[in-house]
């Protein structure tokens, strides 16, 4: 079998996974095992949609559970002292200048599992956030868009 993946977390990305885990098994378990049962009850359940639709969500929401569960037991937390300043690194904040614009952009870079780009939470595993990693400030990276190449500057780099 594979050797599982560490997974790196901020604190706020471990209690987000930990609280939708938590909220999944204790919450959305019963709602949906409820709407099966209450589906059971309208009687011939081979062709009832609500039933397929309980039992998709139900599936659904398992494989959420056993997602979740896999990356928490191979999270390790970051400590803060694991952020660097004087290069780009997981759990970096970081300020970059577009070149062409002239528009700053603020990102943290963090785990694949934890970004959420309207949050400014890039993956290290993003174009960006792999054209940054192991930089210095004052250091251009040249960004593969879709539209064609971006070129950022990076002003600042801090925890």
């Amino acid at each position: 079998m594979a050797e599982e993946k560490e997974v790196l977390l901020t604190k706020e990305g471990l209690d987000k996974l930990e609280a939708e885990l938590e909220y999944l098994k204790s919450v959305r378990r019963e709602e949906v095992a409820e709407r099966i049962k209450q589906a059971i009850a309208f009687g011939d359940i081979s062709e009832n949609s609500e039933y397929e639709d309980a039992k998709n969500e139900q599936a659904f929401i398992e494989g959420r559970i056993i997602t979740l569960e896999k990356t928490l037991k191979n999270a390790r937390l970051m400590e803060d002292e694991e952020i660097r300043t004087d290069v780009v690194s997981l759990g970096s904040k970081v300020t970059l200048k577009e070149m062409k614009s002239g528009r700053e952009i603020h990102v943290t870079l963090v785990s694949s599992v934890e970004s959420k780009l309207k949050d400014g939470k890039i993956s290290n595993e993003s174009p960006v956030g792999k054209a940054v990693m192991g930089k210095k400030v004052n250091s251009i990276v040249t960004v593969d868009a879709p539209a064609g190449p971006i070129k950022y500057k990076i002003i600042k780099v801090e925890r």
